[in-house]
């Protein structure tokens, strides 16, 4: 526990809670009229409730909960190529194990391995090109899917199986970036937010200059956070303090891991292998342009896309409407709470889900279910 024991002091925490309730009180704020603060990674969600932080905390402050998961923002569409891909014969289909139990229209990955699919958990992208290397005679398929955080990884995967000439691996590309949906919630006239805290492990990667525009362009705070329950509590105290002081600035909390230039090699491998797609589709928020990333030209030859003529390798993939009573757009961009859902705890469980924020380990959903929220009240 060295190095991690002085984030979770008990001590250095009341006194954090103790600034926070006196800014909250500076700002007026109350629980008829709180400050709305996004954390937008859900990893950050899973802290806050696995702390207990969001009892803690004063009543004049509300957590909003971004799409800062993943698998849970991927269309319905994608999970369906996914399974279309990977029940291909010729096809081993390799994924992270946050994947295979999200639901498509028809059945999960796991759903289809039990059927007979030859689909494989990895711990790395790197896994699958050892599985290629292992089996020449099969089509290696690695599901692709991350934020800025894993996509160095397949991006220096690509890079390696193009340095060996491995013609039977390639990448379905499910990338995509946090800035553009922070600006299409910003530009949403229904959402109230008032700070961000913004992710620390895609911030590890891309450093802080891409929140520029939130300060610059909206007014809002944003502060990279870490994940220890001392990281989020001095991070929300940061954007209240900057609201407190009518500034709007990007401050790091996290610098003992987030240098402000991020990672120059882990950029420059992604800058090679990916260009912005022109349009990419959201759970919850629909298209937003430049969203997404696809693999170059020069590296088509390991694109599953183009390869297997799937998703927007053949124009694009086709719109999927959530599941009857699924509320997973609305909790994704911070309109409901997972306990407003209709499904919560009743139709949709972690054994039976309707939604991936039920069953990712960054979703929502999975959050409250895990640490206590199905004892909440529902709102009217």
């Amino acid at each position: 526990m060295k190095y991690a024991e002085e984030f979770r002091d008990p001590k250095a925490a009341k006194g954090l809670l103790a600034q926070i309730a006196q800014v909250i009180d500076e700002l007026g704020a109350t629980k008829e009229k709180p400050v709305h603060i996004m954390e937008i990674c859900g990893g950050h969600t899973h802290a806050i409730f696995r702390y207990g932080l969001d009892k803690l905390t004063p009543e004049g402050l509300e957590f909003i909960h971004g799409p800062g998961c993943p698998v849970c923002v991927l269309p319905m569409s994608r999970v369906d190529e996914c399974v279309e891909l990977a029940e291909r014969p010729e096809v081993i289909f390799t994924t992270f194990g946050d994947a295979m139990r999200v639901p498509g229209t028809k059945k999960s990955l796991l759903q289809a391995k039990a059927e007979g699919a030859d689909i494989r958990m990895v711990y790395s992208p790197l896994d699958a090109l050892e599985l290629a290397r292992r089996n020449p005679d099969r089509e290696v398929v690695f599901f692709g899917l991350g934020f800025e955080t894993t996509t160095p990884s397949t991006a220096l995967s690509i890079q390696q199986a193009a340095s060996e000439e491995m013609a039977n691996f390639s990448v379905f590309c499910n990338h995509i970036t946090v800035p553009p949906p922070i600006k299409a919630l910003l530009d949403d006239p229904h959402m109230i937010l008032d700070g961000f805290v913004g992710p620390g492990h895609v911030s590890m990667v891309i450093g802080v200059e891409p929140y520029r525009f939130i300060a610059r362009d909206y007014g809002k705070p944003i502060v990279v956070a870490g994940f220890e329950p001392i990281d989020l509590l001095q991070s929300v105290l940061m954007v209240l303090e900057q609201m407190r002081d009518g500034r709007a600035e990007v401050e790091n909390q996290y610098s003992r891991v987030v240098q402000d230039d991020g990672n120059p090699v882990s950029i420059a491998a992604c800058d090679d292998v990916y260009e912005p797609r022109p349009t990419f589709e959201w759970r919850g928020l629909g298209e937003i342009d430049s969203s997404g990333l696809r693999i170059r030209e020069k590296y088509v030859a390991f694109d599953a896309e183009t390869k297997f003529s799937i998703g927007y390798g053949k124009g694009a993939p086709r719109f999927v409407p959530e599941p009857e009573g699924c509320a997973c757009g609305d909790v994704m961009t911070g309109r409901l709470k997972p306990i407003q859902c209709p499904q919560f705890g009743k139709g949709c469980t972690p054994e039976m889900p309707l939604g991936a924020l039920m069953v990712s380990s960054e979703g929502a959903c999975a959050a409250y279910y895990q640490y206590g929220g199905v004892d909440l009240e529902p709102a009217e």
